[in-house]
């Protein structure tokens, strides 16, 4: 971070160097001068470090893992510098869009001292370090267990004292980070400070075009309007789970034990689904088994969702995509295979790092990768500091959006279903989908809401976990398989947390995803059921997508959620009419194993 390049602003034309030291007084055109060449400087940097991050998840060696160390450090340091050089302007009357760039460049956090910077980097980097690198080791000189296999284990196993073992060894790791994501935090908020904001949390909220006090608030309202739904599913949760597990390990009422969900944190419940799935009511077809019948390989997977996207009017790929992207896990070395959707320059260099497998997920997935891709193509013709998402959430929504449109109907046009399944086996759909979307939601607001009290000093060390837990029996339902221990770090035990990476985006992409497919929806003329919605086809819906799009981050997001839909607002009641009919299904399930229970006494 020591070698970065410093933004100084630039003086007046022709104005002569001050006798003293007092600054001169800035100018509206020294502020001009200093964005357009701080977002030049930015703009290359972004190139370098981009190109560095490419090569070193697709060719994995010390060599290139260090180059990407030194670039990435490069463009964290210019930001702080230029977000401190920024702040010599404010107050004074630019230009909107002049405005608009100065205040993004702000939203970032700063340390002035070099030895402080250098050791906020390092400790961001061990954390990542020491996430990456757990392992849960049994007794009795067992094979150590990595994430991955611990995570199959929670996935497939239905013996709940093997899950409760996993759940405990993955969460005795994080521990031993403690203390080195406290002394980050420490330093995360001196940096917040030294932009003028109250803690890290404040400054994470504020990047939301209202004060971090209004973001909070309308996460709370947002979170109230689809309580109702999830409650729903927690209740017809609990009575499948307490018929398979008994009664002595899932309770008749209060907070389900976390370890029975399928999944290490319980964020998204897909993996139970057998035990949950209705006895009726559930399509059998097999999109999985379809498509490795026909030996789909990666390519035609990505036209498959590049055909999607033309068929909206938007422009096919370019050649360089194809040429550059990497779709498939070579033979010869390792890579990163987590998916991801890249923009090397900001025009039309674009690709896509993913290793394809012909399953039904990965055809979802290839499609919301796209989605990436499709709204930096989008954005393009806008400048440098203009080329990103509304918000951060927006960016997640696109291609979850698209994938809402992956209905029966749009897979019979694309030939990949015969026939369509009866309007009965809905539910079975309908439910699985809420396993993934609507489990997940008071997840996601929890763990920055808990980040936020971290960041702002009432969630001290000590109660790291008394909070977390609280917090998640709030809103979740969920305990701890076991009583709290003494110095633990549960949510370390989540990757965004020990990495640093703020998780509102996620809540925020799961709700506006069903606000943009209700509004595609009727801008395509479509009065059925929203959940059988889908626009392929429709150039009329696309072409209201695609002029939201390419506003990139140039204008407040609610004027771009405005754009899309007509509303400046984010509204869960897209969520609840989406899934209106599982939520009826849900009810009188619940109401008959009530009664069936209440029978047996």
């Amino acid at each position: 971070m020591l070698a970065a390049c410093a933004f100084q602003p630039a003086h007046a034309e022709g104005a002569k160097a001050p006798a003293k030291s007092t600054p001169s007084k800035p100018t509206v055109a020294e502020a001009e001068r200093f964005l357009n060449d701080t977002e030049a400087k930015l703009e290359k940097l972004n190139l370098d470090g981009a190109r560095a991050q490419w090569v070193a998840q697709n060719f994995i060696t010390d060599d290139t893992e260090a180059l990407a160390t030194y670039f990435g450090e490069r463009q964290l340091s210019a930001a702080g510098e230029a977000a401190l050089g920024a702040r010599r302007y404010n107050g004074l009357k630019l230009k909107e869009d002049y405005a608009r760039k100065l205040k993004l460049l702000q939203l970032t956090l700063m340390l002035s001292d070099p030895k402080e910077r250098e050791a906020y980097a390092a400790k961001n980097a061990a954390l990542n370090g020491a996430y990456g690198k757990a392992k849960y080791c049994p007794t009795g000189g067992q094979e150590c267990l990595p994430l991955g296999e611990l995570e199959k284990t929670l996935a497939t196993s239905r013996d709940p004292a093997k899950l409760k073992e996993v759940w405990l060894g993955w969460h005795a790791q994080s521990p031993s980070y403690k203390q080195m994501y406290t002394d980050y935090v420490t330093l995360s908020n001196k940096g917040a400070r030294e932009m003028g904001f109250a803690d890290t949390g404040a400054l994470w909220r504020s990047q939301y075009d209202m004060p971090p006090e209004a973001f909070s608030a309308e996460m709370e309202r947002m979170w109230q309007q689809v309580k109702p739904l999830y409650d729903s599913l927690h209740t017809y949760t609990r009575y499948k789970l307490r018929a398979a597990y008994g009664p002595d390990v899932v309770p008749a009422s209060g907070p389900i034990p976390a370890h029975l969900f399928g999944n290490m944190w319980s964020q998204s419940w897909e993996n139970i689904y057998p035990l949950l799935k209705p006895a009726s009511n559930a399509s059998s077809f097999d999109l999985t088994k379809v498509l490795e019948e026909r030996k789909t390989d990666a390519k035609q997977m990505t036209q498959y969702a590049e055909r999607f996207y033309t068929s909206l009017g938007m422009q096919k790929l370019p050649e360089s995509f194809w040429q550059r992207s990497l779709l498939t896990k070579p033979r010869d070395r390792d890579v990163v295979c987590h998916a991801s959707a890249w923009t090397m320059d900001g025009k039309e260099d674009v690709r896509i790092k993913m290793c394809i497998r012909p399953t039904d997920e990965e055809f979802k997935v290839i499609h919301h990768e796209l989605g990436h891709i499709y709204y930096d193509l989008a954005y393009n013709k806008q400048s440098f500091l203009f080329q990103g998402g509304a918000n951060d959430g927006f960016h997640e929504a696109i291609g979850d959006t698209v994938a809402l449109s992956i209905t029966p109907d749009y897979l019979k046009k694309v030939g990949l279903m015969d026939q369509e399944p009866e309007a009965n086996a809905d539910i079975g759909e309908l439910l699985q989908r809420a396993l993934a979307k609507v489990a997940f939601l008071p997840f996601a607001y929890s763990v920055d809401k808990w980040r936020w009290d971290v960041y702002a000093g009432k969630t001290q060390p000590a109660d790291y976990d008394k909070t977390w837990w609280q917090l998640r029996e709030q809103y979740m339902g969920v305990s701890r398989p076991a009583p709290i221990a003494a110095g633990g770090f549960d949510a370390g035990a989540k990757y965004h947390v020990a990495a640093d990476v703020p998780y509102a985006r996620y809540f925020l992409a799961h709700m506006l995803q069903f606000q943009f497919h209700r509004a595609l929806c009727r801008e395509a003329g479509y009065t059925g059921p929203l959940h059988r919605c889908s626009v392929y086809g429709n150039q009329k819906a696309g072409a209201k997508l695609q002029q939201m799009l390419a506003m990139g981050a140039s204008k407040p997001w609610p004027e771009a959620l405005k754009a899309a839909t007509g509303e400046d607002r984010i509204d869960g009641s897209a969520l609840l009419d989406y899934f209106a009919p599982l939520k009826t299904w849900l009810d009188d399930q619940n109401r008959q194993l009530a009664a069936a229970e209440a029978a047996k006494k």
